[in-house]
C-alpha cells in the first residue's frame, strides 16, 4: 500500500472514530448545568473532503490543500427533533464561512453537511462574516443575523488592520436556501453581535444591537441596545436605548453583547450574553444571563452578579485565549436546554441544563454589589445563614464546616 493509499486509511478511520465517540457529561458540576467532557465540533470534525485532494494523480502524498483552522461560534435551532449548528468555520487563510452541522443527541455525533453556505453577497460584498444568530420569527421566517466585516474605506493608506462591522441579515425556511436581505442600518459607526427579538414589539421588528464606536473597542457604546424597525426590508433603527450597560470593574466593563435570541419563559424573556473585560493578557470573554419583562423585552427584572460560564482548563487555550462566547441555544420540548459555547475562538462545546433550573439561578442568585465592602457582606450573610444552619442540624450537613 503507498503513502496515499496509507494515509488516507488512516484520516478515515480517525474521522469516524471521532464523529462516532458519544460524549459524557463532567461529574458533579456547578448545579446550574452541565459541561462536557468533549468538545462537540473541531476542526477535525469537517469532511475530509472539504480539506484534502483526494485524486492520487493530483495529490500523491495526499497533502491537506485547504486547511481549517478552527470550528466555533455556533447559532443554534431544533428542526423535527433534530438540533443544527451553524458554525463559524475559519481557514488557514483567516476567512471564515457559515456551515451547518447536525446531530439527533445534541451533544455528540454531529457531522457537517456536504457543503458549506455559500452566503449571496450584497452589492458590497463582504470580507468576511462571522457569529450567526438564528431566530424563528413569528412572521414565519428563520433569520440568520451575523456580523459582516469589510476593510475602512477611509483608513489611512498602508493602514490594513481598520475594519469596519455591520449587522447581516438573510432568512430561509430550510437552512438550505438563504435570501440575502440589506445589512442593518443604524446609526452607530460599527454594529455587531446583533440580535432579532422573536416577536414584533408594537407591530414592528425588534433588535438587541451593540453599538461600538470603533472596531474592537465600544467608545461611547454603552452595552447591549434595543431598536425598533418598521420593516425588516429594509431593517432601519433610528434610535438605539441602552437596556444592559457596561459597569466599571465588572465581567462586561470593556464591551457586552447580547448572545443568542432570548428564550420565553413563563417568567421572562430568559437572555444569554457576553461580557468583555481587559486583563494583563487581553481581553477576557465570559458568558452571563439575566431576565427581562415578558411585555417589555428591554426591562431586565433580574441580573445575576458574576458570569455564567468562563473558560476551564483547556477551554483557556487556543486562537484568541481565556475567552467563552455563546451565540446559540436550543429548548427542547423536555425542558432541556441545550447551551452552545465556543472556547477561545477554537473549538464548540455544550453545557446542558433546563428551563427551570435557569430561571431559579437568575431569579435567586444576589446582583453584584459593585463594591467589594458590599460584595463581603453580601457573601456574609450568606455564610451566617449556613452556619447557623449547621449548627442546628445533625448528621451529614453538620460534618460540612469539619
Amino acid at each position: 500500500m503507498g503513502i496515499f493509499q496509507t494515509r488516507l486509511k488512516v484520516l478515515v478511520e480517525e474521522h469516524h472514530r471521532l464523529i462516532e465517540r458519544k460524549n459524557e457529561t463532567e461529574q458533579l458540576g456547578n448545579g446550574i448545568y452541565d459541561r462536557y467532557k468533549y468538545p462537540v465540533l473541531t476542526n477535525d470534525h469537517t469532511p475530509i473532503f472539504w480539506r484534502y485532494d483526494l485524486n492520487e494523480k493530483t495529490n500523491p502524498y495526499l497533502m491537506e490543500r485547504i486547511g481549517v483552522n478552527s470550528v466555533f461560534n455556533p447559532g443554534a435551532i431544533e428542526i423535527d427533533g433534530k438540533i443544527y449548528l451553524i458554525t463559524r468555520v475559519e481557514g488557514y487563510d483567516r476567512k471564515s464561512f457559515f456551515a451547518v452541522a447536525e446531530s439527533k443527541s445534541g451533544v455528540d455525533g454531529f457531522h457537517f453537511w456536504d457543503y458549506p453556505i455559500l452566503m449571496p453577497e450584497t452589492e458590497e460584498p463582504d470580507i468576511n462574516v462571522y457569529d450567526m444568530r438564528l431566530t424563528r420569527h413569528e412572521d414565519g421566517y428563520i433569520y440568520g443575523l451575523f456580523c459582516t466585516e469589510r476593510k475602512d474605506p477611509d483608513a489611512p493608506p498602508g493602514d490594513l488592520t481598520s475594519a469596519i462591522a455591520q449587522c447581516g441579515i438573510a432568512r430561509t425556511t430550510d437552512l438550505k436556501k438563504w435570501e440575502r436581505l440589506p445589512d442593518l442600518k443604524t446609526k452607530s459607526p460599527q454594529q455587531r453581535n446583533v440580535v432579532l427579538h422573536p416577536e414584533f414589539v408594537q407591530n414592528k421588528y425588534a433588535f438587541y444591537t451593540r453599538p461600538q464606536d470603533g472596531f474592537i473597542n465600544a467608545g461611547s457604546g454603552g452595552g447591549i441596545a434595543w431598536g425598533l424597525s418598521e420593516k425588516i426590508v429594509p431593517a432601519v433603527i433610528d434610535e438605539e436605548i441602552i437596556v444592559d450597560d457596561r459597569q466599571y470593574h465588572t465581567i462586561k466593563e470593556t464591551k457586552n453583547g447580547q448572545g443568542p435570541t432570548p428564550i420565553k419563559t413563563e417568567k421572562g424573556w430568559l437572555h444569554i450574553a457576553h461580557g468583555v473585560r481587559n486583563t494583563a493578557s487581553g481581553l477576557r470573554y465570559v458568558v452571563y444571563a439575566f431576565l427581562s419583562d415578558l411585555k417589555k423585552p428591554w426591562r431586565i427584572t433580574h441580573s445575576p452578579g458574576g458570569f455564567l460560564i468562563a473558560p476551564k482548563d483547556s477551554e483557556y487555550i487556543g486562537d484568541v485565549g481565556n475567552v467563552i462566547f455563546c451565540n446559540g441555544v436550543v429548548v427542547r420540548d423536555t425542558g432541556e436546554l441545550l447551551i452552545y459555547y465556543a472556547s477561545s475562538d477554537t473549538r464548540c462545546h455544550v453545557a446542558t441544563t433546563t428551563i427551570d433550573k435557569m430561571l431559579d439561578y437568575v431569579i435567586n442568585t444576589p446582583a453584584d454589589p459593585l463594591r467589594s465592602y458590599a460584595c463581603v457582606e453580601q457573601r456574609s450573610l450568606l455564610i451566617k445563614k449556613n452556619l447557623e444552619l449547621m449548627q442546628d442540624a445533625t448528621g451529614f450537613l453538620a460534618q460540612v464546616k469539619k
